[in-house]
């Protein structure tokens, strides 16, 4: 029987250290942002107009009538569906928000601290490819307006209706309909109707990617993310259904999804390789959900502690525990974007809204970085108030002999006239 997982051993798998972006898309990118950095609005006109995010003449820009429109216009339904998803996701940013807190404590002479300032402007990217993404809208623009981000900008190609519905629950300040390495650079530069960004968010494309990585000397970025992944980490407790379903669910993102297995139980593999084939089968997204499995592996392996080395291996973006004593595993994973611990909590719920970000950390760096929330859009500015400097007799000498050390004698002076 041929298996749509590839079988590997623990000394075969590949890392998730991808690189993110290759080397011609990196510089066409980088002629299309600078275009638009040279030539403003007409060069991003040009470029959405060359690569089909908008028609000749259509506006570049959707103001906040038009989305309420939009929300208006869509099934009540969906626009309370929309509504319930941005509440959820709202809560847990404003958890987060208020699980930090400026701070102070003494210094020799006086005191120092932190305060704690949301970013002015944020552009948040929403993709536009094969399937309208308006829940990226909800965990960006949201998530920004928790953190208290003054004003928000939406870019997202070709938007339905949905998106653009999407976008009026969030709040933001305007869309623009165009997409790619041009939607970047507009929100990095701004535009004759829009103001440059303090920081860009958002999953998307190469091209996306690229964008983001040559404009991130000026502005802030959150990631440069590759392809979707999910790791599931099971043993013979696992239900094989749900585990096919699972990966499944991860494969349809993208044809260059990986969906991997690890675990203990070959019986387990056996039976999530016929689970796979089933369910595929009637899957109306099968053609990208093969493609996707033919990127994906599983390896079976001696005992739980080996699994989990692998899974910290590869720090992938999501990490699926379906184990006896899933919290018990969950202590000793190091490395992940976002963690379901538990067979009930499907990766899927992570991906529409319940609460935590979906917008995470892929290609192994996680082992560096985690995913979108509030500190994003925050920035920690600490301060410093001398009112006494004679209180320690060692600060004014030890400065000055550091000064003198790095060979900057105005530093030296600068603390001696105190």
């Amino acid at each position: 029987m041929t298996s749509l997982l590839r079988r590997l051993n623990a000394e075969q798998i590949p890392s998730f250290r991808r690189k993110p972006l290759d080397a011609v898309t990196l510089t066409e990118a980088t002629a299309i942002v600078e275009d638009v950095r040279s030539r403003g609005e007409l060069a991003i006109r040009e470029h959405a107009e060359r690569l089909g995010d908008i028609n000749r003449g259509e506006q570049l820009l959707i103001g906040k009538p038009i989305l309420q429109e939009a929300l208006e216009r869509i099934d009540v339904k969906d626009r309370d569906l929309l509504r319930r998803t941005a509440e959820r996701i709202r809560a847990f940013a404003t958890a987060q928000l208020k699980s930090l807190s400026p701070m102070s404590c003494p210094v020799p002479g006086g005191e120092a601290g932190h305060s704690i300032a949301p970013v002015e402007r944020a552009g948040c990217y929403a993709p536009g490819g094969r399937y309208p993404l308006p829940s990226s809208v909800l965990m960006t623009a949201v998530t920004a307006r928790v953190a208290g981000v003054k004003e928000v900008w939406l870019a997202s190609p070709r938007p339905p209706l949905i998106t653009k519905a999407a976008a009026a629950i969030a709040d933001v300040d305007g869309m623009l309909t165009v997409g790619g390495a041009q939607a970047v650079a507009a929100l990095a530069y701004g535009t004759e109707q829009t103001p440059p960004c303090d920081v860009i968010v958002g999953p998307g494309n190469q091209w996306v990617t690229a964008a983001k990585q040559i404009v991130s000397g000026i502005v802030r970025i959150d990631q440069l993310a590759g392809p979707s992944e999910l790791v599931v980490l099971a043993d013979d407790s696992a239900d094989a259904r749900l585990v096919a379903a699972d990966l499944l669910a991860q494969a349809e993102h993208d044809d260059d999804a990986w969906p991997v297995l690890v675990t203990t139980n070959e019986q387990l593999l056996e039976e999530v390789e016929s689970e796979l084939k089933r369910q595929l089968a009637d899957l109306a997204t099968s053609e990208t959900a093969g493609k996707a499995l033919n990127n994906g592996f599983a390896v079976v392996v001696d005992d739980l502690q080996s699994a989990v080395t692998i899974c910290n291996q590869l720090a992938p973006e999501h990490l699926q525990i379906a184990t006896r004593n899933p919290s018990g595993v969950a202590k000793d994973l190091r490395h992940y974007g976002a963690l379901f611990i538990g067979q009930k909590s499907a990766e899927v719920f992570g991906d529409y809204g319940i609460g935590p970000n979906h917008v995470l950390p892929t290609g192994g760096s996680a082992r560096s970085e985690g995913g979108l929330s509030v500190l994003t859009f925050l920035r920690i500015r600490t301060w410093l108030r001398i009112v006494d400097i004679s209180i320690d007799a060692n600060l004014k000498t030890d400065i000055a002999h550091l000064a003198e050390l790095e060979g900057l004698e105005a530093h030296r002076s600068s603390i001696e006239y105190r």
